[in-house]
């Protein structure tokens, strides 16, 4: 170090630091990017839980299910209904980018969670992973979380989505205690694509028109035979139409909006969405 403060050159144990007159910058090297990973891997294990994929399944023409394992997922808590963020390579902050799935079965004791995933053609990083996962792949994913559970105290439950929600559905009418009443309505595009659920709701099929803004399925709840009586909503899939959905029942049943739980999974356009 000079005089003036100098420069102070360090070897591979700590990079450079270059100090100037008034002290100056500080540039660190080598070390200093170690850190800086250590910090962040330290971050990610607090975010994410570790696991690797152990079984793959196709239940419908565009959905998989996909069987995540590990010690990790022993003691997580889960609600019914709740969802997974996964962290699917592609760059980013984190490494990758977050795509939401649904939980469609965990038991603790299996140390092993089943998400259904559904492949809407394309090339976008959740539609890839579906198509995509296989035994052994490593996965990262954040905790159970959301909103989106029953409410025990309702007169009865009613149900409305497409494939994206059936997921979440499945699990929450396995969830219903035997006494529970349950209604709703389960639009896809065809025959072929419906998930089977473990109560009877009603089915409809698109036949080639949009998911988006479906009048198709506001339709078919329209129709159903509801008691006069609002009971709960659980509305989940495009955000348009479960938009629609919840205009109807508030707007020609009279439903409060506080007795409609709303989850949109995606929109048209809309990025992280898909």
């Amino acid at each position: 170090m000079s005089a003036q403060g100098g420069n102070v050159r360090m070897g591979a144990q700590g990079g450079t630091v270059r100090m100037g007159a008034q002290g100056g910058t500080v540039r660190m090297g080598a070390q200093g990017g170690k850190v800086r990973k250590g910090v962040a891997r330290r971050l990610l294990d607090r975010m994410f839980v570790g696991g690797e994929v152990l079984e793959v399944e196709r239940l419908t023409e565009r959905m998989r299910r996909v069987r995540i394992g590990g010690p990790a997922l022993a003691g997580l808590a889960w609600t019914p209904g709740q969802h997974v963020r996964l962290l699917i390579e592609g760059g980013g902050l984190l490494g990758g980018v977050l795509r939401t799935y649904s939980i469609w079965a965990y038991d603790p004791s299996w140390e092993a969670m089943d998400l259904i995933g559904y492949d809407h053609g394309g090339d976008s990083p959740g539609a890839s992973w579906v198509r995509n996962a296989e035994p052994g792949q490593e996965v990262a994913f954040t905790r159970p979380d959301g909103g989106f559970v029953l409410r025990e105290q309702a007169p009865y439950h009613l149900f409305a989505g497409e494939e994206t929600a059936s997921v979440a559905f499945g699990a929450m009418l396995r969830a219903l205690p035997p006494g529970g009443v349950a209604y709703g309505a389960v639009e896809a595009e065809g025959p072929g694509g419906h998930l089977d659920l473990p109560r009877e709701l009603v089915r409809v099929c698109r036949d080639g028109a949009s998911a988006a803004r479906s009048e198709v399925l506001v339709n078919a709840v329209r129709e159903l035979d509801l008691p006069a009586e609002p009971g709960v909503a659980y509305l989940a899939g495009e955000a348009r139409t479960i938009q629609a959905v919840r205009a109807h029942l508030v707007g020609e049943r009279g439903w409060s909006r506080k007795d409609v739980r709303t989850k949109p999974f995606w929109t048209p356009g809309r990025k992280g969405m898909d």
